[in-house]
């Protein structure tokens, strides 16, 4: 095999698997949290008065 023992190639592709994995893991659980907030947001916005409905909004706006 070229002089590269199995074990090392081995090592190489785990270690490789192993980021992948933590990468894909990290980005779908910020992924999950933005929407676990978007829907707390709505949630929250479904039970505002109208009074406090529009001071939000002229907030939003500037």
């Amino acid at each position: 095999m070229g002089g590269i023992d199995i074990s090392v190639i081995g090592l190489v592709i785990a270690v490789i698997t192993g980021l992948a994995s933590f990468w894909f893991g990290r980005r779908m659980r910020l992924k999950r949290g933005a929407k676990q907030r978007e829907k707390d947001r709505i949630a929250a916005q479904a039970g505002e008065t109208r009074q406090q409905r529009r001071a939000r909004e002229r907030k939003e706006r500037g």
